[in-house]
């Protein structure tokens, strides 16, 4: 039974994130009500880390994803936990000055309510300030496809393609429930195929993207789904439940993308 509440624990940190996190860094407290692993300066100096790695590749947006789980806790096949984009902008600071740096555009579950979610945006030192690892996974689009995720950000198509039922698990080629990997994977279709109609964007990603299953016993899911509103089966087809992943949005991206490329930052 031990093993049992492990798992499921483990299943729900899965793209976990609290929007409180919105309001700044704060050494006093941690995402999903978590010990923070790291002190506030190992924090900064990574996120600038990755901030500059961005910078280095030209980034004018990324895909950027965290570790929030240590990788032994994690299903098979699932290294991050969540993913977001990391957009350049211009940041104004707490005493009114403009700055450049990256702005994190998050899908994050409520604070209280766990099957639903807000879209949030942050910035790399709160994103990071979490994590049971100080990894990042970046996937950094070619420029064309960049282009035109600027321009899904910042249109009505973003908050379009935003479902606010959120499922830890949800199926990234139904309707219903989505997580912080599948919000990620709609926005980056739309940017692709240039359209925000959702029945186009899934048949894309049906014909295209290849989901990673989750390993865990069906029993378990049940369980799980009866007593925890974030994990629900409800969009899964039967047998084994699939979901969007870092790694999978990696190697969809690098497979019909020329010229994005994938690499990871791990702190000095």
């Amino acid at each position: 039974m031990l093993k049992f509440f492990r798992a499921l624990t483990v299943l729900m940190s899965v793209c976990f994130g609290v929007s409180s996190w919105a309001a700044g860094f704060s050494s006093g407290s941690s995402q999903a009500g978590e010990e923070l692993h790291f002190k506030p300066e190992q924090v900064i100096a990574f996120a600038k880390k990755v901030e500059r790695t961005l910078a280095a590749k030209g980034a004018r947006v990324a895909i950027v994803a965290r570790m929030g789980r240590p990788l032994s806790e994690l299903p098979e096949g699932m290294h991050f936990t969540h993913v977001e984009f990391a957009v350049y902008s211009e940041i104004t600071t707490s005493d009114g000055r403009k700055v450049p740096g990256y702005a994190m555009y998050n899908l994050y579950q409520e604070d209280g309510h766990p099957d639903v979610s807000d879209l949030v945006q942050d910035f790399p030192v709160d994103f990071f300030a979490g994590v049971a690892l100080l990894e990042a996974g970046i996937i950094v689009p070619s420029p064309e496809l960049q282009a035109r995720l600027l321009q899904t950000i910042a249109s009505p198509t973003y908050q379009v393609l935003h479902d606010p039922h959120y499922s830890v698990i949800a199926n990234p080629f139904t309707l219903g429930r989505q997580n912080c990997t599948e919000f990620v994977l709609d926005v980056t279709n739309a940017a692709i195929y240039q359209t925000s109609d959702i029945k186009v964007i899934k048949a894309n990603e049906k014909a295209f993207f290849t989901p990673q299953p989750v390993n865990v016993n069906p029993f378990k899911l049940m369980l799980g789904s009866m007593f925890t509103k974030e994990v629900s089966t409800s969009d899964q087809p039967a047998g084994i439940p699939v979901t969007a992943t870092f790694e999978k949005v990696a190697d969809y991206l690098t497979k019909y993308v020329a010229g994005s490329t994938v690499l990871t930052v791990l702190p000095d």
